[in-house]
């Protein structure tokens, strides 16, 4: 029980001043005019400032509480590395016993902080957490137990009692690490992109010849390696292979005595795609459809375009002298020869052997095809015919042998039941799947047989209407039939004839989107799903390559007609490698680098503005754990080996009583004998 005396004015402390003011100057007249009495006067004035002061005895029974010391705990993942798991569990017991030694007015709280997924640690959010729990003036400190490795320095900026640290770690550690300065986001297809990697060796490292190994591949293709120096920010020049997404990884061997292989890999996503889509257009004849494929490709703005039309054929003769005429020589040796691989895509519409291109120029379209070109054949009558160009040595790759009939009837096109799988053709039939759909009708088509690829539509009597193949690393694909214009005409109400169009067009040019044979893979996270599209056959078991090289097998659920899907966890960050039968693909889970080995080396920099402000300390534990000690407010908290705990001395007032110093008609009593006694004494 604590006493004191208080006191509780019944009139305000304005009014209390004023009325002071005015009882001195009185009594200094009494004392200027030479009043005898004046003291006694003086103590009668006491007394009524004393009972407007009104006097209390205060008793307060208080219950003290205890002093609270967080201990914050760093268990993530970069707490694992080297020696400090068995630091950290020795510095927790003996941080335990030190405070425990304390009398019961100090209390400890242990607060375990682990990893936050990409947040990393949040050591300070856990305990700004903690300490709102309590009122900021019964906490005595907070001691940490960390590498220092952070991610929350904002959270905390002030702490109302001492922040100590103390440091895992040893003062030998050391770690090499890859950084990526600069990537881009997207690379042009065939070409190469720059990406600006450093080497960097962290904390202690030994001495070295200054240079690191670095191995870089594309999708998990061939590697190519590097010797860079270290600590310098240096270019590499990768190739994108493909369009779509393309992954790099970048990575440094590790070396014996580093702290973590983690960060000695860095994973990167490309964006591949084509800068300008080269085509070249051949029309064998001018005709109603012509412009069908040229306002196609036209109204495409990454494409360029070359269109040829053969007006005048060399074998016709009409006597017209050469240096009349005003058309256009067809630059065949430059074209079919010379910059034949510049282009991505070669259209031959309509055209027949008239004597334009020799058998070689033929000859060499064919190689072009199988060394990665693509070429698309929309066959007139003449194809029927001994004009057609399955007569040359387009032979050896066209996908279907003309029989020499010509069909000229109305008919419908129709999606194949394969077509209704294969992206170029899948969902231009709207309504139900075997209804017969509402496109407006064809008036010819060539009847073909079938020698290679497959049939994506179908005419009259399933006739092929439109057949792909692949040919080597190229592509191939062949119309039956002239009469697609019809459609862009609206004749009968059209049809798809745009849409099939460009992503035929595409699908030649080896679009990733409308790939039809295709093993993709999407992470999430660390979840990983896998979805396998095949035209035909069936799929086998799933070999998964985790980053370190363990195999496991997988089997597909199938969900539909040619679509297969199945999932995995994955258990490390990285590129895995995925093949069935022989596809493959590649997908990256997780960061290549958690975030927790970013930067290894344990530090005292980032918290050591938090340190500062609250007066705490830091100690490395490689030394030894600090002593702990109380001091007061005010005083300093830290010492070379030791730590303060500040004395709050906090409590809780259970009960309170107050009494009056007097009663009321004791000051009046008092007052008025003083003020008697003064009038008796002057009066004499």
């Amino acid at each position: 029980m604590i006493s004191m005396l208080v006191f509780d004015p019944i009139l305000p402390w304005g009014f209390l001043g004023l009325l002071g003011v005015a009882a001195i100057l009185s009594l200094g007249f009494g004392i200027w005019r030479g009043l005898p009495g004046w003291f006694l006067r003086g103590l009668a004035l006491m007394v009524l400032g004393l009972a407007l002061l009104n006097p209390l005895w205060k008793q307060e029974d208080r219950l003290y509480q205890q002093d609270i010391v967080f201990v914050v705990v760093d268990k993530s993942a970069s707490q694992t590395l080297g020696e400090r798991t068995i630091q950290t569990e020795q510095a927790l017991a003996q941080v335990q016993q030190a405070l425990g030694a304390f009398d019961e007015s100090v209390q400890f709280k242990i607060i375990s902080v682990g990893d936050a997924g990409r947040d990393g640690t949040l050591l300070l959010s856990a305990l700004s957490e903690a300490a709102g729990a309590y009122s900021p003036n019964r906490i005595a400190a907070a001691v940490l137990i960390s590498d220092g490795q952070i991610n929350d320095s904002d959270a905390i900026t002030d702490f109302p009692a001492p922040v100590h640290l103390l440091t895992t770690g040893a003062k030998r550690d050391w770690d090499r690490r890859i950084v990526v300065k600069t990537a881009p986001a997207y690379g042009i297809v065939g070409e190469q992109v720059e990406v600006v990697v450093r080497i960097e060796d962290l904390g202690a490292a030994p001495a070295s010849t200054g240079v690191a190994s670095v191995i870089a591949s594309v999708d998990g293709g061939p590697e190519q390696q590097f010797s860079l120096p270290l600590n310098e920010d240096i270019p590499l020049s990768l190739a994108v292979e493909r369009g779509g997404i393309n992954l790099l990884e970048i990575r440094t061997p590790p070396i014996v005595g580093e702290l973590t292989e983690q960060n000695n890999r860095a994973i990167l996503s490309l964006n591949g795609v084509r800068d300008r889509l080269r085509v070249l257009l051949i029309s064998g004849e001018p005709y109603a459809g012509e412009r069908t494929w040229r306002n196609l490709l036209k109204a495409d703005s990454s494409v360029d375009l070359v269109h040829f039309t053969i007006l005048r054929p060399p074998n016709k003769q009409d006597g017209v002298p050469y240096d009349e005429l005003s058309l256009i020589a067809f630059p065949t040796q430059e074209l079919f020869m010379d910059k034949i691989d510049e282009f991505d895509l070669i259209i031959f519409d309509r055209f027949r052997r008239q004597g334009v291109l020799p058998e070689a120029y033929l000859e060499n379209v064919a190689r072009y095809v199988r060394d990665g070109g693509a070429i698309l054949v929309a066959s007139g009558p003449a194809f029927a015919t001994v004009e057609s160009l399955y007569r040359t040595p387009l032979r050896a790759i066209l996908p279907a042998a003309p029989t020499g009939r010509v069909i000229e009837q109305g008919f419908t096109p129709l999606i194949s039941e394969l077509g209704k799988r294969h992206p170029v053709t899948e969902g231009l039939q709207t309504g139900l799947p075997d209804a017969t759909p509402d496109w407006g009708r064809w008036f010819r088509i060539i009847e073909t047989v079938p020698t290679a690829g497959y049939t994506l539509m179908e005419g009259p009597n399933n006739l092929p209407l439109l057949q792909l193949d692949r040919v080597g690393r190229g592509r191939l694909a062949l119309l039956a039939s002239d009469q697609a214009w019809l459609w862009s005409r609206g004749f009968e109400g059209g049809g798809p004839q745009r849409e099939l169009l460009r992503r035929l067009a595409h699908w030649l040019m080896q679009e990733p989107e409308l790939e039809e044979n295709v093993l993709q893979a999407t992470a999430l996270g660390m979840s990983v799903t896998i979805d396998r599209q095949m035209l035909d056959g069936d799929v086998g078991p799933l070999e998964v390559i985790s980053p370190s090289g363990q195999v496991q097998m997988l089997e597909f659920e199938q969900l539909g007609p040619g679509r297969w899907r199945a999932g995995f966890e994955a258990d490390e960050s990285g590129v895995y490698r995925l093949t069935e039968n022989t596809v493959m693909a590649v997908v990256a889970t997780g960061p290549a680098t958690p975030i927790e080995f970013e930067s290894p080396i344990a530090t005292t920099e980032i918290l050591a503005p938090l340190i500062d402000a609250t007066n705490g300390g830091s100690f490395l534990l490689s030394d030894r754990v600090p002593n702990f000690r109380q001091v007061s407010a005010g005083r300093s908290s830290a010492g070379r080996n030791w730590a303060g705990l500040v004395r709050r001395d906090a409590f809780q007032v259970q009960d309170v009583r107050l009494t009056p110093l007097a009663k009321g008609w004791i000051y009046l009593l008092l007052a008025g004998l003083f003020s008697l006694l003064a009038w008796r004494f002057e009066g004499r």
